[in-house]
């Protein structure tokens, strides 16, 4: 009797984790985003991300602000069939640095196709504009000018 009772709680215990399993998947796609920091400068990033969400993965843009920095599209994959997925591509300028921050997310599918767009949009840049650009290193450092023990005075 109680091997059985110990056999009926392990099976409600294994019940509980199957059902709670698809819920946690759900919740972890669903926040799910990918970035990537662009040092080509604004224009060039946004212009590579326009073509390439357009152009050459021929989906449909429903709303894009330059401006504001970001594009909506309806988002089409193997996976989804020819079901539409709303997606977004966020192009944030950074100040300290000069480059651009662009956030992939597609709700409602799977992690890693937001990282393959970001991948694309790494390789389209550097093959439509060469290496990247060498970030500027600041301002030039100056010389300590000393102590005022060192100083001689006339």
């Amino acid at each position: 009797m109680r091997l059985a009772r110990h056999g009926l709680r392990a099976a409600s215990i294994c019940v509980a984790l199957a059902l709670a399993a698809p819920l946690a998947l759900q919740s972890e796609e669903a926040s799910a985003k990918s970035s990537y920091e662009s040092s080509y400068g604004y224009d060039r990033t946004w212009n590579a991300g326009t073509r390439l969400v357009r152009v050459d993965l021929g989906l449909k843009i429903t709303e894009k602000d330059e401006g504001a920095g970001y594009l909506l599209f309806d988002y089409v994959s193997p996976e989804s069939g020819k079901k539409a997925v709303p997606g977004s591509m966020e192009f944030i300028r950074t100040k300290e640095t000069g480059a651009v921050r662009v956030v992939v997310q597609i709700p409602q599918m799977p992690g890693y196709h937001e990282q393959v767009l970001v991948d694309s949009l790494a390789r389209k840049l550097r093959n439509d504009y060469g290496d990247p650009p060498k970030r500027p290193s600041g301002a030039p450092v100056q010389k300590d000018a000393g102590s005022d023990a060192e100083a001689t005075e006339p």
